[in-house]
C-alpha cells in the first residue's frame, strides 16, 4: 500500500495518508488508523505516487499568484 506525507507550504503536516477528499475550499485526509484530518481553504495541487507525497496549497495563495 502507498501512504502520502500531506506537504503543504514546504511542511509535512501530516502523514501515513491513505485516503484525500477534495471538497470545495477543503481537503480531507485520513491515515492508516484513521485518524483524519480537515486542511481549510486548501486544494490538492501534486499527487506524487513516486515520492508518496499529496502536496496542497492554499487557496488563498493560488489567487494571489493569479
Amino acid at each position: 500500500m502507498c501512504e502520502f506525507k500531506v506537504i503543504l507550504n514546504g511542511e509535512e503536516v501530516f502523514r501515513d495518508v491513505v485516503y484525500a477528499k477534495a471538497d470545495d475550499e477543503k481537503v480531507l485526509v485520513r491515515d492508516v488508523i484513521g485518524e483524519t484530518r480537515e486542511f481549510p481553504s486548501c486544494r490538492i495541487i501534486i499527487v506524487d505516487v513516486n515520492n508518496a507525497q499529496l502536496i496542497l496549497a492554499s487557496s488563498k495563495a493560488l489567487k494571489q499568484r493569479g
